[in-house]
């Protein structure tokens, strides 16, 4: 072999070398010329000679070299595809890459499928989870992802839908509301929002039928009164079906406050029971008034008022609370009459109506005092106290006391104010209620109703 033979066979390629072929590679093979410009828009620096590595010259498919090389190639080609599977199919657009960057490129390749070859072998990838001894469970057990299901409380109204400003339904802010043509909207004025929330209570959910008892041992203190304007605030905003049942054997005047639609009372009631079989049945022995509050009277005759026993109450609420949700008793003055044992043992919640006198606050208090004592204190710790004002005048009695007294014993205590239509004793109608009344009642009924989920 000649010495430059040798001398070609011995020399490694340089950086110089590869520039120098690639000018060659230029002048034989001329490409179109590309100016700095599109250069610059196709993202193709040329890279700093002091940071280039020393790579072999890429000799392209058409040079004499490469057909040469190839030809002495031939045999290690053999049994091997006839292209690189990882190469480009077609030239990339825009300005050719320089020699280091197709450097890098394959240097990258061979590194990945080195990689792919070690995990093919069992190696575990990098950052991978490892497998879990219980397949089973892992397949069971929710996973959250990008388009995992929503919770429950994404989906909710309050999360949705936007609030809207409450219309006002009083005062100055109603006058604005209504003359500006419902575009100016104040919004509720805290009464109204007070007004909304007690009427939330009253209508809380109740299942089965509620007994509520009204207790007096003082005549002439309103209870009869209280009864029906408690009852008919429930019906009037409850949609469930609300009655009253006289069960005062002193001639009780309960009928009295609603318009009277039929003469029959308790009596004939408990006579065709057999009888009653839907609720159609049962309205034709009761009266209604404008609230929807039915009233089933008593006997008008004290003989036959009086042999109402505590067998024919159980009879008559048993009856009763098929049909009706609420069921109110208003009961006599009486704490040995024969049927009140059998209202209280029945009841749900008691209802003791007081005068802001003193003389009806000892009575009441007294009341409690025997219910105490006979066995009834979980009825005493779950009643409310009603301190109702008869008199138009303001008496001397400090009401607040009554009130801390009261309240000490009971679960609460509520005052109703005085009021000329109640004071008529004729029927009540709660649209001729005073607004301050309406209220109180309100805040009673509500007081009542929230007795409907406690144990």
């Amino acid at each position: 072999m000649s010495e430059p033979d040798n001398e070609a066979t011995t020399r490694q390629p340089s950086h110089v070398d590869g520039l120098e072929s690639a000018e060659e590679r230029t002048d034989s093979h001329p490409h179109p010329p590309v100016d700095e410009q599109q250069q610059a828009q196709a993202g193709w620096t040329p890279a700093d000679p002091a940071t280039q590595q020393d790579l072999p010259p890429v000799v392209p498919p058409g040079d004499p070299a490469h057909t040469a090389g190839a030809g002495n190639a031939q045999g290690d080609q053999r049994g091997r595809l006839p292209y690189d599977q990882n190469q480009q199919p077609f030239p990339p657009l825009g300005p050719p890459q320089p020699p280091w960057q197709q450097a890098q490129q394959q240097a990258q390749q061979q590194a990945q499928q080195q990689a792919q070859q070690q995990y093919a072998a069992g190696q575990p990838h990098p950052g991978a989870q490892p497998r879990s001894a219980h397949p089973v469970d892992d397949m069971r057990r929710p996973r959250r992802g990008r388009h995992s299901a929503a919770g429950p409380d994404e989906l909710a109204s309050a999360q949705l839908i936007k609030p809207v400003k409450r219309h006002p339904q009083s005062g100055w802010r109603k006058a604005v509301y209504v003359a500006s043509g419902h575009l100016i909207n104040p919004g509720e004025s805290p009464a109204d929002r007070r007004r909304r929330e007690l009427i939330a209570r009253v209508n809380q959910p109740l299942r089965g039928c509620f007994k509520i008892a009204m207790l007096s041992l003082k005549g002439g203190v309103g209870k009869t009164t209280t009864t029906t304007t408690l009852g008919s605030t429930f019906a009037s905003l409850r949609g469930d079906r609300v009655v009253a049942i006289d069960a005062n054997p002193d001639r009780g005047t309960l009928s009295q406050k609603i318009p009277m639609e039929t003469t029959a009372t308790v009596r004939h009631l408990l006579r065709d029971a057999d009888r009653i079989h839907r609720y159609s049945d049962i309205r034709a022995y009761t009266s209604q008034g404008s609230s929807r509050l039915e009233i089933l009277a008593s006997e008008q005759d004290p003989a036959v008022s009086e042999a109402f026993s505590e067998q024919d109450y159980r009879r008559a609420v048993d009856l009763l609370e098929h049909f009706y949700n609420i069921v109110l008793t208003d009961c006599g003055t009486g704490l040995m009459h024969s049927a009140m044992k059998g209202v209280l043992d029945v009841a749900d919640a008691l209802v003791l109506v007081s005068s802001g006198s003193v003389d009806g606050a000892r009575s009441a208090s007294a009341t409690l005092d025997w219910l105490d004592a006979h066995g009834y204190g979980g009825l005493v710790q779950r009643s409310v106290v009603v301190i109702n004002s008869v008199r138009p005048k303001m008496s001397s009695v400090d009401l607040d006391k009554l009130e801390a007294h009261f309240g000490a014993r009971t679960r609460a205590v509520c005052r109703i104010p005085f009021d000329a239509h109640l004071e008529e004793g004729a029927e009540i109608e709660l649209d001729q209620l005073q607004e301050g009344t309406r209220l109180k009642l309100l805040e009673l009924g509500a007081t009542v109703a929230d007795g409907f989920t406690s144990p």
